[in-house]
């Protein structure tokens, strides 16, 4: 269950993402920036987490023997998922892009097949593609169905402009974080611990985020002092705690797809922390009675999910 529990957690964090963004979007602020500003906000604030820990030469041979792949994944997992999160707070609310994003639990089940593991045979150990957890994958759909419920009711109030240009930039990011995240782990193999990772990804990424913030200097001006500390709460909270959080959940179960699929799944909480947030800080209103049903569909779908990922545990061990 700790898997689990660190994904909650992480979901938690995660929320004060889309919860600011809105915030920002709605004073007046460009997603360039609140883009840019939380991965530049993190170097240092995870520079001091692996200094503390002694950790940075072995990250930097790791970076040096792959530089390439640490580029790509970190660009696909960092750049392609979080760019267009914050563009797509520019045309939607908070709770509409948490309940979009949560096609990643769908999305991360789908990727099994782009990956392969290690089995013992006779001759030898064999590489094996993985397969799709048809089973964890029947499960999120479950969580899924909750998340429709849960906007459906202003979804339907939204000019189709808006809905797309905040759906599709979520759905390329849905792709990208877990690509990006489980990329990442197979190149690794188990090498570096979460803080390492998460501060290599964001040391590869920041070329991408230097370009991107230049042109935001260049056609925007610098931004607003409200804009740079609300981006530092959101490189505190969800791209320091929250990332490492579900990094470390994700590393507890890299070599089984369906436990890996049921800690992506806890993501789906992040639309009850993003609507509570929103509620109490951006005064929006409590859902209907379609969305308390939609909430209720999410707690269940978790909850079947973490269970059966935890009574397959039980077996392994038995068997063991």
């Amino acid at each position: 269950m700790r898997p689990i529990a660190l994904g909650v957690f992480a979901a938690f964090f995660f929320a004060f993402t889309f919860v600011l963004n809105a915030s920002m979007e709605s004073s007046g602020g460009s997603w360039i920036w609140s883009a840019s500003l939380r991965y530049f906000f993190m170097v240092p604030l995870l520079l001091i987490i692996v200094l503390a820990r002694r950790n940075l030469k072995p990250l930097l041979v790791e970076m040096k023997s792959n530089p390439a792949a640490w580029l790509l994944w970190s660009f696909i997992g960092f750049v392609l998922f979080y760019a267009p999160l914050c563009y797509a707070a520019a045309y939607s609310p908070g709770w509409l892009i948490a309940g979009t994003w949560q096609i990643t639990i769908i999305s991360g089940s789908i990727l099994a097949p782009l990956f392969y593991s290690t089995i013992q045979t006779r001759n030898g150990p064999l590489l094996v593609r993985e397969q799709i957890p048809y089973r964890g994958l029947a499960l999120s759909l479950i969580i899924l169905l909750g998340v429709l419920l849960l906007q459906l009711e202003n979804a339907q109030q939204m000019p189709v402009k808006s809905f797309l240009l905040g759906f599709l930039p979520v759905l390329l990011a849905s792709f990208a974080y877990p690509l990006g995240n489980r990329k990442m782990m197979e190149l690794c193999d188990g090498r570096l611990d979460a803080y390492q990772r998460v501060l290599g990804m964001t040391l590869a990424s920041l070329p991408f985020w230097i370009v991107l913030s230049s042109y935001g200097f260049w056609t925007l001006g610098a931004p607003g002092s409200p804009q740079v500390i609300q981006s530092l709460i959101v490189a505190v909270c969800s791209g320091v705690i929250a990332t490492v959080l579900f990094f470390m959940a994700t590393d507890l179960v890299r070599q089984d797809m369906k436990k890996l699929a049921a800690v992506e799944a806890t993501q789906s909480l992040e639309v009850l922390f993003a609507l509570a947030g929103e509620v109490v800080f951006l005064s929006i209103a409590w859902p209907s009675s379609l969305g308390w049903i939609g909430i209720a569909t999410v707690m269940f779908g978790m909850i079947i999910h973490s269970q059966a990922a935890n009574k397959k545990q039980e077996v392994v061990v038995h068997l063991k």
